[in-house]
């Protein structure tokens, strides 16, 4: 492609909003254009990329026996209902209604979509097992959208699916896909992690994240030894100090609503006192204890609650008023609520805990003598200093971005769909199901987190939208713009995906241009032409040497196959 017809309009800085390198140099370098908040356009340089990793995609989830179909992105409500999930997703579904007011959303996933198309053409277990997969685009209407294109309201995703007659069946198809995945993104280059993943609103009872490590990541990563998980799943495992119990005593606190303010009033340590987190879960009030000095971990609540985070909210003073307390001094004695408890809390005695009464507190609590709860197990968020289970190895951290997942769904969507097929004695079973994302566009976000230095993007050859640039220094020098296109046209006849830079622009610009874009492979047609000299550098290392224009397509088919050595 020509420079001069392409469409690539540059910016010289990045816009205000551009919060993270991928953004700014995605922006810049005319990839993508943003539309409205979460929504954006690929640009034909953006686009490429994005083809280029749908291709690999297609090519090992063909290769582990995958088939590709494209579903609508309209699903209708109905289905939806029967697996319990049109409340529970929330308001992150885009909702709408057509002129017969029957009621769709546009698909932030596919599983009861996948799951209705198959149970009323597969009836024997001789058409398991099968895995369909689809490239499409998704939507969710997030809450507050950021870093570009790495958390937009609509994005195109791979999403697919397997069914197999019984658990067995599904966890081979789950390890397919776990091994399909790891080439996916060793052959796109991602510097990745796998981790043991939170469910969530999926359901089923295993789930494996694939994370492309980036300092600018929103999620971190929690690992030692061969253990590795995410922050919402890493399993904390917290020692209470051994006490002997004392008499439960009343203390006045006068003003004392936090547990930083307790211990230092008290000339204790926030290990000594339990924190209480007063929620309003679908409605219901439910107060969960924690020990004094750690955090909740939302996501372990919700997944023992069984309900999704919209429907958790945190009490108004009138709320813990109503249960019989009073805001700063909730405790797990006398109050109208729904108690949990972390399991660690279980084995606690002697600790400080809120009186449910105006600046005060008491003294010398214990569990199963003073107080008792539902034992929620960890609901703890892990921290520094945290070890590995059933290890001494002390947590290490990382930020990441995901970019898959998969899942063992189990029988969830195929029960609550009737999805079942007739087993080799003609008795009827119902499926059991596995599903596995990969986020295309989220990919092309965490490669260029990757892959970048001050000037701009440096793609590896997998997904590089062109690899080779041929920039012409004066478009109007006849010697120059001959050998420009002559090495375009022996370069495209080679099967190169190839850039021609003959655009009647500065020098400086043609070169900044090139660096912001990030292609590999550059040739500069400058005063050498009628010798047929050129400039040759790569992006990577961006040193320059002067080669005679008969070396370039050894030397092109050498630096591509080890570029991303």
């Amino acid at each position: 492609m020509k420079l001069s017809r392409f469409y690539m309009p540059t910016l010289r800085e990045a816009p205000q909003d551009a919060e993270i390198a991928s953004h700014k140099f995605l922006l810049r370098g005319a990839f993508i254009r943003k539309s409205a908040s979460g929504v954006y356009t690929y640009l034909p340089l953006g686009y490429r990329v994005v083809r280029k990793i749908e291709q690999i995609v297609r090519e090992e989830m063909d290769r582990a026996g995958a088939q590709e179909i494209l579903m609508s992105a309209i699903q209708p409500k109905e289905i939806w209902e029967a697996s319990g999930r049109w409340d529970r997703f929330g308001p992150e579904m885009f909702k709408l209604t057509d002129r017969h007011d029957r009621e769709f959303c546009l698909g932030p996933t596919a599983e009861e979509y996948f799951t209705t198309l198959i149970k009323d053409e597969v009836k024997s277990y001789k058409q398991l097992p099968l895995n369909l997969y689809q490239i499409q685009t998704k939507y969710r209407d997030e809450k507050r959208p950021r870093f570009g294109i790495n958390r937009a309201r609509e994005f195109t995703m791979k999403d697919g699916y397997s069914f197999d007659l019984d658990r067995e069946g599904m966890e081979v198809s789950y390890h397919t896909m776990y091994e399909a995945y790891e080439k996916i993104f060793n052959r796109i280059g991602l510097d990745y992690v796998i981790v043991q993943g939170d469910n969530g609103a999926m359901g089923g009872n295993m789930s494996h994240e694939f994370i492309a490590l980036s300092d600018t990541g929103e999620g971190v990563i929690a690992f030692g030894g061969d253990y590795a998980a995410t922050e919402e799943k890493a399993e904390v495992t917290y020692t209470v100090q051994d006490k002997a119990r004392v008499d439960l005593t009343e203390v006045t606190t006068p003003g004392v609503t936090t547990i930083e303010e307790l211990a230092a009033f008290l000339s204790v340590t926030a290990k000594d006192c339990l924190k209480a987190v007063d929620l309003m879960v679908a409605g219901e009030p439910v107060v969960v204890f924690i020990p004094g000095d750690r955090t909740l971990n939302m996501a372990k609540l919700e997944g023992y609650l069984g309900v999704p985070e919209h429907d958790i909210l945190p009490m108004t003073t009138e709320q813990i008023e109503a249960m019989g307390s009073v805001e700063g001094f909730t405790g797990p004695m006398g109050i109208d609520a729904r108690i949990i408890v972390d399991r660690s809390v279980t084995a606690m005695k002697n600790v400080i805990v809120g009186a449910n009464k105006k600046d005060t507190h008491l003294q010398g609590a214990s569990y199963g003598r003073d107080f008792e709860g539902e034992d929620g197990g960890d609901l703890l968020v892990v921290e520094e200093g945290d070890t590995v289970p059933n290890s001494d190895i002390a947590y290490a951290f990382r930020r990441g971005i995901e970019v898959g997942n998969i899942f063992q769904l189990g029988t969830k969507y195929s029960d609550a769909l009737e999805a079942t097929v007739l087993d080799e004695n003609g008795k009827a079973q119902v499926i059991w199901m596995g599903s596995y994302g990969v986020g295309i566009t989220r990919t092309v976000s965490a490669v260029v987190e990757q892959c970048h230095d001050e000037d701009g993007i440096i793609w590896p050859v997998s997904v590089t939208p062109y690899h080779v640039i041929i920039t012409v220094v004066k478009n109007k020098d006849e010697a120059q713009m001959a050998l420009g296109e002559s090495l375009y046209n022996q370069l495209l006849d080679a099967g190169y995906d190839v850039l021609l830079d003959d655009r009647a622009e500065r020098p400086g610009v043609k070169f900044k241009d090139r660096d912001l874009i990030g292609i590999p492979l550059r040739i500069t047609v400058g005063k050498g032409a009628a010798e047929h000299r050129v400039e040759y550098s790569t992006r990577k290392a961006m040193d320059t040497v002067e080669l005679h224009a008969d070396e370039l397509m050894a030397r092109i088919k050498t630096d591509l196959e080890h570029y991303d050595e």
